[in-house]
């Protein structure tokens, strides 16, 4: 039985009908003994271009790399091609390699965001792209990139699986491959009525710059945006301004523009949006005074999580006026939008103050569950690497699983900040090497921290030798070393910050905080030895050398400790510590 899936359609396609044929099997197809033999021949020498594309070793024989970024959430790549192969398939390619480009060793570099430069497009997209260009045949969906982490999910329209769609389709676009662009039209067609509608106005927005290929998937997306609850604002930051006229004039013929979430926001409202959009809180503090509006009838919290960036909304947050709990004309919790943004700062924000993470949109989703429907699986299955910045996805559902796990009330520091003993200097010293170690293995989830703690708006406690020379107007940060050591009111401020940098770091990244309470709480350092994959020989080794680290170090401290005893006694200068603490018999090291 012939496995192939042939389409046609004039219609779409601009130079009259044209076929292409989907196939996951290509095995199947070269081994039916009734083919006609110029139908094997093309057959064999699909499969060896493809096998030419896709060989470990292609890239000895290709004379061109197209060089994909990476983002967020997937890596770059550089994927070499053939430009014969290439320009004989695609005018765009035939007009881009006609133009000079930079060679090293006779290789022709082309980043792919100077070829597609309005819409970002993923490797796998490219990749799928180009290997129809090669083969003639369309690759499945990848399932690596087309499965959200939702376990409930079909994955038939969630977003990893409209994101892939749309990323093809506009590479297909822009590289004139009429029949991949009809194909991934119907595609997105059928799938347009499963589709989420912020997910629609991806779709909307990508057919809009398809032209003319992709008349009828435009058409069918405005006329899904018209009828359904997707405000003015959501509207104005996402599309162009003529297709919001056209969306807005279509409702309004329909007597759809009556409907709450439908309607404009007056001019008080725009103008707080407005001072929100330069950043300026205390213009919207000022714009509150005259008492035309709220931040809630506003929706201002509301559009800051959506639009502006983490700092802005961090100081509406703190004016302490607005409900976190509230609900936009769509129904939509600020927490629900944060989500949608996947910024795991402001998310981390709202949970602070109190937004819910158990309250369910209209259509009965909760935040984990919005923020598990925009993550590939990939993602969030990878392990994650320490020393390197977590994805932002990840982090999102991390930090929301946590709080649906327990609702706990911010009090004391960390059970291990009890270990350090009543000395405040050993606490500020215990608190100082656990976020800095935590900021070299976990720095992405330290910021997220640290920022919402505000620990860079106090002084640092350098724990290394100072200076002699160094007067004390030079300094830019107070030294826990000075013998004798007076609290003060910077000490507090810095042990305060520091003590709300650990609570949140356990009970929102609990992974990484028991990590930190290993190395922290161990009674000797050769925790550090089991950090990474290594095999046992090297573990082995780090150990050893752990183990002597500690022996000097453990000597240092004694050292320290005498001249630091002898100095408090004559009320001398400040000694000079190597910034090595024991807190109750356990050695901490400031990383």
């Amino acid at each position: 039985m012939d496995a192939r899936i042939g389409f046609s359609d004039s219609n779409e396609i601009s130079n009259g009908s044209s076929i292409c044929c989907v196939t996951t099997n290509a095995e199947t197809l070269s081994s039916e003994p009734s083919a006609p033999p110029d139908v094997s021949a093309l057959r064999r020498l699909s499969e060896n271009l493809d096998s030419l594309f896709d060989s470990p070793g292609s890239d000895y024989y290709a004379d061109a790399k197209i060089i994909v970024t990476g983002s967020s959430s997937s890596n770059g790549r550089e994927i070499p091609v053939h430009r014969c192969i290439l320009a004989s398939r695609s005018p765009f390619f035939k007009n881009v390699f006609a133009t000079s480009a930079k060679e090293i060793r006779g290789v022709a570099e082309f980043e792919l965001k100077e070829l597609a430069k309005e819409h970002e497009v993923g490797v796998d997209a490219v990749v799928t792209v180009l290997a129809y260009l090669y083969s003639g045949k369309v690759r499945p969906l990848p399932k690596a990139v087309c499965v959200c982490v939702d376990e409930d999910c079909q994955h038939v329209a969630c977003r990893p699986v409209v994101d892939f769609m749309v990323e093809v389709l506009y590479a297909s676009s822009t590289f004139q491959i009429s029949e991949l662009v009809a194909l991934y039209q119907r595609q997105l067609l059928d799938i347009l009525e499963k589709a989420a509608v912020d997910d629609i106005l991806l779709v909307l927005s990508v057919a809009n710059m398809c032209g003319k290929a992709c008349e009828r998937l435009l058409a069918r997306c405005i006329e899904s945006i018209v009828k359904s609850d997707a405000d003015t604002i959501t509207l104005d930051k996402s599309l162009p301004q003529d297709i919001v006229k056209q969306i807005v004039d279509s409702r309004k013929e329909l007597s759809l523009d009556k409907l709450e979430s439908n309607s404009v926001p007056d001019k008080h409202v725009k103008r707080i949006h407005r001072a929100l959009d330069s950043d300026d809180v205390e213009l919207v503090r000022m714009l509150l005074k005259e008492g035309h509006t709220t931040l809630d009838d506003a929706f201002a919290l509301h559009y800051a999580v959506a639009y502006c960036d983490a700092k802005t909304t961090t100081e509406l947050l703190d004016l302490g006026i607005a409900d976190v709990n509230h609900r936009n004309q769509r129904g939509y919790t600020v927490l629900h939008i944060s989500a949608m943004r996947k910024e795991p700062k402001i998310i981390v924000s709202l949970l602070t103050k109190g937004a819910r993470p158990s309250d369910l949109t209209l259509d009965g989703r909760n935040a984990l569950q919005i923020s598990k429907r925009l993550t590939k699986a990939m993602v969030y299955d990878k392990p994650p690497e320490e020393g390197k910045a977590s994805p932002k996805d990840r982090l999102c559902i991390e930090i929301l699983e946590q709080a649906e796990r327990r609702d706990p009330l911010l009090g004391e520091a960390a059970l291990s900040l009890a270990m350090a003993g009543d000395d405040l200097r050993m606490k500020l010293l215990y608190l100082e090497n656990r976020v800095g170690l935590a900021k070299l293995l976990f720095p992405m989830e330290a910021k997220v921290a640290m920022d919402i703690a505000q620990v860079d708006g106090t002084s640092e406690f350098p724990l290394g030798i100072k200076s002699k020379n160094l007067g004390y107007a030079q300094r830019t940060t107070v030294d826990l070393n000075e013998a004798p050591f007076r609290i003060q009111e910077e000490h507090l401020t810095r042990m305060k910050a520091l003590s709300r940098t650990v609570e949140l770091g356990k009970r929102f990244f609990p992974r990484c905080s028991g990590v930190l309470n290993k190395i922290m709480d161990a009674d000797d350092i050769s925790e550090l030895a089991y950090l990474g994959s290594s095999n046992p020989e090297e573990r082995l080794l780090k150990k050893q050398r752990y183990m002597e680290l500690q022996e000097v170090l453990r000597q240092a401290f004694n050292e320290d400790k005498e001249e630091f005893e002898k100095s408090a006694m004559s009320s001398s200068a400040s000694s000079t510590s190597l910034g090595v603490a024991r807190s109750n018999g356990k050695l901490t090291i400031k990383k």
